[in-house]
C-alpha cells in the first residue's frame, strides 16, 4: 500500500528486484486503511532505525535525494561524484521503477551503484535500502547517495535511515511546487534549485519559490546550482563536506 496515495493492500512484498505493488482494494473502511498505513510506516521506521545505526557506526553520511522526474537529479549526482572521487569514499543506491539507465550513468563515473527497480512502487523504503547496504561496497567515513524514485509525494513519508533529505527542484518546473507538494519540502533539510543557467529564458520567479519553500519549512537551506554549467556546484560540495560526520574512534 502507498500511504500517501491511499491505494494498495496489506500484503506488501518488498525485494531488491521489485517494490511493493499497488492494487486498489475496494471495500476497505477508512479505519482499516489508517491502521494499514500506521503498520506499514511503523515497520518501515524500525528498518530505518537499523539503517541509521549501521551508517552511524561507520561514520557514513547518507542522503536521500528526492525530486520530480526531469529535475536533473542524476546529472547533479554524476557531477558531484566526479568532483569528489578520490577524496571521499562514495556509493549510490539508485531507485527507479524500470531500467538501469541512471545506475549505468553512475557506474560510468567509477563509483559503485546498486539498482533497485520498484516496479509499480513509487518510492524506496527502508527495508530495500537495508538489503542494499549488505552488498554495496562503501568505506567508513564515506557518503552514500540514495537517488529515490522521481516523485514529490510518496518518498516524503518514508524514512530510509538517511541523515538528510535533499529535494532537487529545477527552474523548468513551477515556482509553486513547494506549496503544491508541502510534505516533501517540509521533510527536506536542503533544497537545490537546479538548472539556473536557464533562468534568462524562463519566467520562473526565484524569490517567490524561496518564499514558498520557507513558508512550509522555515529552516530549509537553499542552494542555486546548474549541474550542466557547474554554477553553484562548489557550494553544494562545501555543504556535503560540512554535513559529513567524523569517524568514531
Amino acid at each position: 500500500m502507498c500511504t500517501v496515495c491511499g491505494c494498495g493492500t496489506d500484503s506488501v512484498e518488498h525485494s531488491l528486484i521489485r517494490g511493493h505493488s499497488h492494487s486498489h482494494a475496494a471495500g476497505l473502511s477508512s479505519a482499516r486503511m489508517v491502521q494499514i498505513e500506521q503498520d506499514i510506516l511503523g515497520k518501515n521506521n524500525q528498518y530505518a532505525a537499523q539503517n541509521r545505526q549501521w551508517l552511524a557506526e561507520r561514520g557514513i553520511l547518507a542522503l536521500n535525494l528526492v525530486s520530480s522526474p526531469g529535475s536533473g537529479k542524476t546529472t547533479l549526482l554524476t557531477e558531484t561524484l566526479t568532483r569528489l572521487q578520490g577524496n571521499v569514499p562514495m556509493a549510490v543506491i539508485e531507485g527507479d521503477q524500470q531500467t538501469s539507465n541512471d545506475a549505468d550513468r553512475i557506474r560510468a563515473t567509477g563509483v559503485p551503484a546498486l539498482q533497485i527497480n520498484t516496479g509499480k512502487g513509487c518510492h524506496l523504503d527502508a527495508h530495500m535500502v537495508g538489503h542494499a547496504l549488505e552488498s554495496l561496497p562503501i568505506a567508513n567515513g564515506g557518503i552514500l547517495f540514495i537517488e529515490n524514485v522521481g516523485n514529490l509525494v510518496c518518498p516524503a513519508a518514508f524514512d530510509l535511515g538517511e541523515a538528510h533529505k535533499v529535494v532537487i527542484l529545477s527552474v523548468t518546473e513551477g515556482e509553486d511546487k513547494p506549496i503544491k507538494y508541502p510534505d516533501m519540502f517540509h521533510a527536506a533539510d536542503l533544497m537545490i534549485l537546479n538548472k539556473i543557467d536557464l533562468l534568462p529564458y524562463l519566467t520562473f520567479d526565484v524569490a517567490k519559490c524561496e518564499e514558498y519553500a520557507r513558508r512550509v519549512n522555515p529552516t530549509i537551506q537553499i542552494l542555486h546550482v546548474s549541474a550542466t554549467s557547474g554554477a553553484g556546484i562548489e557550494g553544494w560540495i562545501d555543504w556535503l563536506i560540512c554535513a559529513k560526520p567524523p569517524i568514531q574512534a
